[in-house]
């Protein structure tokens, strides 16, 4: 599996746009020749993201630009390289596209696909908490986005709801894949504290040092659950060490008692991807997103006026022909039956046939019987 981590790029707001319009061309710099530095709109531990504009094509764009601290290392500039390639394999509806990848004398940068909206982070900030009409559409799309990662071999390393954004249309992708493998080729030295994953959403086994695996995404996808439909964290502390202490021996309060309207069925969901043991979890995000696409259809979780596309076969299915009528039908039931004309002509035509043979046969048998006297 490969690992790669995300970092946040943060949600668009309109005054992005306007210092787009107004901002003099020529005081922006350019990387490669072609892409062209906005604003910066995020940061990470490693990069910074900026809105940026693809001068050859013409279209707006998301650039992210690592530190030169990093960049400067070939090691790591090569594994960086290697990782974006791979996540510019992955093309789906629900993952940020990565367009281009370059090094340039302000660093090396990765150049994705750009999204005008905001971010699920953002989204819950703003109204505390979402209800399942308004959350199970978008986090059914964040595991349709990460299925399709975990089955091209690639694992996230850091869901969390500031990595995932929110189209104005209500597509979700999860975007910035790119740098955790990159990451391990640095010594602990030159890395300090900088950890795969988000404490707040890292699975135990990531607080752990280990490797992440598909079961880890899935982890922290219980805990973008929990955030979404109860406003809260499963853990919070003041320490990562305590943290991570609680991601791997305390149990989190149910769902449900933090916001009753949440469904039965819903809060065990959630439960068991915060269990601490990955096997007892969903191994995928497509399990969990199957397990969340039967529930939206379940009486009483969504208002039946809400619904989901359905997946339909191209194929036809096989028309349904009637049953032949057998010689048995046409006694048992009565029915007459047609007169074959053609039929009874070639029986006729048969008889007329070997009738005229009989003489030839007799004067054969009769020829060779003299002979072998």
């Amino acid at each position: 599996m490969t690992c790669l981590e995300l970092y946040t790029i943060g949600p668009i707001f309109p005054h992005v746009i306007i210092f787009f319009m107004t901002t003099d061309p020529q005081s922006s710099p350019v990387l490669g020749n072609r892409y062209r530095l906005i604003h910066q709109v995020g940061k990470g531990g490693m990069a910074l993201v900026y809105q940026g504009y693809d001068q050859l094509l013409e279209r707006p764009v998301a650039i992210k630009l690592m530190k030169q601290d990093f960049a400067e290392k070939i090691e790591f500039r090569e594994r960086f390289k290697q990782e974006a390639r791979s996540a510019a394999n992955l093309s789906h509806p629900n993952i940020v596209t990565v367009h281009d990848y370059g090094v340039d004398p302000s660093g090396v940068y990765i150049v994705m696909e750009y999204i005008a909206g905001t971010d699920l982070k953002s989204r819950l900030l703003d109204k505390g908490h979402l209800s399942p009409l308004e959350g199970l559409p978008l986090m059914i799309q964040a595991c349709s986005g990460l299925g399709y990662a975990h089955r091209a071999g690639i694992v996230h390393c850091d869901v969390k709801p500031h990595n995932m954004l929110i189209s104005r249309d209500d597509i979700l992708k999860i975007t910035d894949f790119g740098i955790a493998r990159a990451l391990s080729t640095l010594s602990q030295q030159e890395r300090p504290g900088l950890v795969w994953g988000s404490p707040l959403y890292f699975s135990p086994e990531q607080a752990l040092g280990e490797p992440p695996t598909p079961a880890s995404d899935v982890y922290s996808l219980g805990v973008v659950l929990y955030e979404l439909f109860t406003g809260k964290f499963p853990f919070n502390a003041d320490s990562i060490e305590e943290l991570t202490r609680m991601h791997q021996s305390e149990l989190p309060h149910p769902p449900i008692e933090i916001n009753p309207e949440i469904p039965v069925e819903l809060d065990k969901i959630i439960r068991k991807t915060l269990s601490k043991n990955p096997n007892s979890r969903y191994r995928t995000a497509d399990q969990l997103g199957h397990v969340l696409s039967e529930l939206s259809t379940h009486p009483g979780v969504l208002p039946s006026t809400k619904t989901f596309p359905v997946i339909r076969p191209v194929t036809p299915p096989p028309a349904v022909l009637p049953p032949a009528i057998t010689q048995e039908d046409y006694h048992d039931q009565g029915i007459k039956q047609p007169t074959d004309w053609k039929l009874i002509g070639l029986e006729l035509l048969t008889l007329v046939a070997v009738g005229g043979l009989i003489p030839l046969w007799l004067f054969i048998i009769l020829k060779f019987g003299t002979l072998f006297r």
